[in-house]
């Protein structure tokens, strides 16, 4: 087994510059997913030792996940994983081709559908909702989602908190226009929060944990009855055209799967695991890790259905270009993938 780490993009605007960085780390590396690459033997069986995957990850993510799991252990082919700050970043990484694959919330790949960008959901499960929250200030007046309207509130755009966002306003009567979203990054986010600059932050674990016990965070509303706690592994249409990469792709999800399973029958192992990933407080790690207990679901016309309630919902809101038609980004061929925790 191989694996490399690289260094977190703190900030979107150096998007490019990383995405740069990893397309060369990619061509030097000589993983760029061409069909008849060395790893494919005449025969037409697959090589794995010659296959690398590429994936993007987040704040206590999947590398950690899988580590702690076991799940990392004998893999037959290398992965390299490169950090970020939230989803809609590492899906341009996805689209760019300087990664094959990722997991995130359930709003991206709907930014990135209306983009144009060439991914598809390959695997699902339901991570819960109690960690998807509103926060406020704890002596803050607001106290009902009607109560946000003209209010500074902090968000990272097109992410899975958007779409809370958006669901609980809606409810409230009312809309994007009638608030102040401050369009920033999760860390950017929780030092503006902390610093008094935000009148509430919509955000997900471990954030929202650490919103709570260490920025003095109230939850105002959490995700129960206004959106959906999907994390959705999305990968790019040429991996899943490379019969090399698809085959890692397919152990791989395997090995995911269980992870979540594991880490949802053992939430204080996986907890301080997490916190020493991330360097979190251990009671901070803990407590999202309890709130994030996976059930795992397939790419089915249910999820497909939510995900382009997420999609009409900003189309509405004219937040993205033109209609969505989230069927035409789901691969199902990954569903009868069976796992046991």
């Amino acid at each position: 087994m191989s694996i490399t780490r690289t260094r977190r993009p703190r900030r979107p605007r150096a998007l490019p510059a990383i995405l740069a960085a990893l397309l060369l780390t990619a061509a030097a590396a000589g993983c760029g997913g061409d069909p008849g690459n060395a790893a494919v033997r005449q025969d037409g069986s697959v090589d794995l030792a010659k296959v690398t995957l590429r994936i993007g990850d987040q704040k206590g993510g999947q590398q950690a996940l899988l580590g702690a799991a076991g799940e990392l252990r004998d893999l037959p082919y290398k992965v390299t994983w490169n950090q970020f700050t939230s989803g809609p970043p590492l899906l341009e990484a996805v689209n760019a081709g300087a990664l094959d694959l990722g997991a995130v919330g359930n709003t991206p790949p709907v930014f990135a559908a209306a983009a144009g960008s060439k991914i598809k959901i390959v695997s699902a499960a339901d991570l819960g909702l109690t960690g998807q929250a509103i926060l406020v200030p704890r002596d803050s007046a607001i106290r009902a989602p009607a109560d946000l309207k003209g209010k500074r509130i902090g968000v990272a755009k097109g992410s899975s908190a958007h779409y809370h966002l958006l669901a609980v306003l809606k409810r409230a009567g009312l809309g994007f226009t009638d608030v102040q979203p401050q369009y920033l990054a999760p860390p950017d986010a929780l030092a503006a929060f902390s610093q008094g600059r935000l009148d509430a932050w919509a955000i997900w674990d471990p954030y929202t944990a650490q919103g709570q016990t260490q920025a003095g965070g109230r939850v105002l509303v959490d995700g129960n009855g206004y959106t959906t706690g999907y994390n959705l592994v999305v990968a790019a249409e040429k991996a899943l055209d490379d019969k090399a990469r698809t085959a890692a792709l397919r152990d791989y999800l395997a090995r995911q799967r269980r992870a979540l399973l594991w880490a949802a029958g053992h939430p204080e192992a996986w907890g301080a695991v997490w916190s020493k990933d991330t360097g979190l407080p251990l009671a901070v790690a803990e407590q999202a890790a309890r709130r994030r207990a996976a059930t795992l679901i397939k790419v089915d016309d249910a999820l497909v259905r939510h995900e382009q309630e997420v999609a009409d919902a900003f189309h509405a809101e004219r937040l993205i270009p033109g209609k969505v038609r989230m069927a035409e980004y789901v691969d199902r061929r990954f569903n009868d993938i069976e796992v046991k925790g």
